[in-house]
């Protein structure tokens, strides 16, 4: 479903049947304890790009809610985990490398 910035996300769930207007992020509720979503929170999210970059089954992502600066609004900050491998993923729009190998092409020697 498109989100509020005209992105396709999977996390975001917008209920508009019979008049409602509810609107969530799944990621943001899913954490314990939930984090507060605000529509405009989705014109900076970089879920979006790391889902369309990356869709191994075994990541799994965590999301924080942070300010650059003192002053300034919050942003989403992700940060993801494999479980297969059991270890944190430094770049989300790669994975951890172990579980779907790149091709010789793209390795780099």
């Amino acid at each position: 479903m498109k989100n509020p910035a005209g992105v396709e996300c999977s996390y975001f769930f917008g209920d508009y049947f019979r008049g409602k207007n509810r609107e969530e992020c799944r990621l943001l509720k899913g954490t314990i304890p939930p984090l507060p979503w605000q529509p405009r929170l989705c014109s900076g999210c970089p879920v979006p790009g790391i889902i369309r970059a990356n869709s191994c089954e075994h990541m799994l992502l965590r999301p924080e809610l942070k300010r650059p600066l003192p002053f300034f609004p919050y942003r989403v900050q992700v940060s993801a985990y494999c479980r297969k491998t059991q270890q944190d993923v430094k770049e989300p729009k790669i994975g951890c490398g172990e579980c779907h190998q790149l091709p010789e092409v793209f390795i780099a020697e």
